[in-house]
């Protein structure tokens, strides 16, 4: 098989892997190629908003689990390859050297054990940093039941690690993954915040949930995310909506992924991280999924309405976060400007905050921007529907993942 063969093999069977992404790392550039101080690797976006790219393969797709939802599981009768640590350096090199990358994402199936693909994995980003001197960006996925000796080697050449926990409970894994275990993907992440420095995984990690392949509610999937940030110190959660790859009787029989689901578990994982929202506010028992015909922060603030509108002059910098379309930025914005002058809703516009969600919920100097008689429920979550369907595309995705 040719190396062409090998990767477009290798690189297909990596596309539903979601947890790729990057920020955070210091790796130092010392007589090297690459830099990764300032950028982020995988096609999303950089803190700076500039979309950025990585190789995503993975080493090899033969696996010797046999998990339900996975397209690369043992029992699949699907076209088998397998990149030696040589071969993925001269993949990377080449396509760095054309400018098609950034740096790399780096996953594999398992084989023979979860150590030997570790060693193999290793060798990999040890012949990368070492021979080839490339000191860009490498986000890898650590093998769940390898040693801890070699996490620690693993550590020490990837700017982050990842270990996916695929779904939500325990009961949902044994259904779906039973070669999988749970405590095993839970000492990846301990050891890698415990370890977590400059010279070992500087970008952290992260992990993904797979969404719609069993029964969970989306309380139940944002309450083991919101517990693992506080564990495990993780960089972020990446929610990946099922996707039918392979026919099971344990698996559940749909037309098309829950995009639209996925997406709102996005934002309130959003509110969780930089909002300072916790699960018990966003969700409970009564009721435990989003509305998906609108945002998460703008169903909250429907379900509270006796706590608006609130006045933008006067409203702490927390208070000013939940209202639907000011986020911590444009919380900043108006702290810094009322000190000089009193704001207007023209001053609003000014400083570049959109009021398409914001003016059903803020008043300026006690004016509500429409008459006092539109404050009502119906009128406004009307309104509020109409917004969010302008802003979803043909796929079900939002066009803008991170709106305020």
């Amino acid at each position: 098989m040719t190396l062409k063969e090998k990767l477009i093999i290798l690189s297909d069977s990596a596309k539903y892997d979601a947890s790729c992404s990057s920020s955070g790392s210091t790796r130092s550039n010392k007589d090297g190629v690459g830099s990764v101080a300032y950028s982020g690797i995988c096609h999303s976006f950089s803190s700076d908003g500039r979309c950025i790219s990585l190789l995503k393969i993975l080493m090899t797709n033969s696996c010797i689990f046999d998990c339900k939802y996975c397209i690369n599981r043992k029992s699949n009768n699907v076209k088998r390859a397998i990149f030696t640590p040589e071969e993925i350096c001269e993949i990377t090199m080449n396509f760095y050297k054309r400018n098609y990358i950034e740096g790399l994402f780096l996953s594999s199936g398992i084989i023979k054990s979860a150590d030997y693909t570790m060693e193999r994995l290793i060798e990999t980003l040890y012949l990368l940093r070492s021979k080839y001197h490339f000191n860009g960006y490498i986000h890898v996925k650590a093998i769940p039941g390898a040693s801890e000796y070699l996490l620690k080697k693993l550590g020490r050449l990837a700017d982050r690690i990842s270990a996916n926990i695929e779904l939500p409970t325990d009961s949902s894994l044994k259904l779906l993954a039973p070669d999988k275990n749970n405590d095993n993907i839970s000492k990846i992440m301990k050891s890698v915040k415990e370890n977590k420095s400059r010279n070992f995984a500087p970008a952290g990690q992260s992990t993904q949930m797979i969404i719609g392949a069993t029964h969970e509610t989306d309380l139940d999937i944002l309450s083991k995310s919101e517990s693992l940030y506080n564990r495990y110190d993780l960089k972020r959660v990446f929610y990946s909506a099922y996707i039918p790859v392979n026919k099971d009787k344990l698996l559940p029989s749909l037309s098309l992924p829950p995009l639209t689901r996925e997406h709102r578990l996005y934002q309130a994982d959003w509110l969780l991280r930089f909002y300072n929202y916790q699960v018990d506010n966003l969700l409970d028992k009564n009721n435990p999924n989003f509305n998906v015909l609108i945002d998460p922060k703008a169903d909250w603030a429907l379900r509270h309405l006796n706590e608006f509108p609130k006045e933008i002059n006067k409203s702490s910098y927390y208070d000013l976060l939940k209202i639907p379309g000011i986020g911590p930025k444009s919380a900043k914005k108006i702290i810094l400007a009322r000190r000089v002058f009193k704001i207007e809703f023209n001053d609003l516009k000014k400083m570049g905050i959109s009021l398409k969600r914001a003016k059903y919920f803020i008043t300026c100097n006690g004016k509500y921007f429409a008459a006092s008689s539109i404050f009502n429920k119906n009128f406004i979550e009307k309104n509020l529907v109409l917004e969010d369907k302008a802003s979803i595309n043909s796929t079900g995705r939002q066009l803008c993942l991170f709106n305020e």
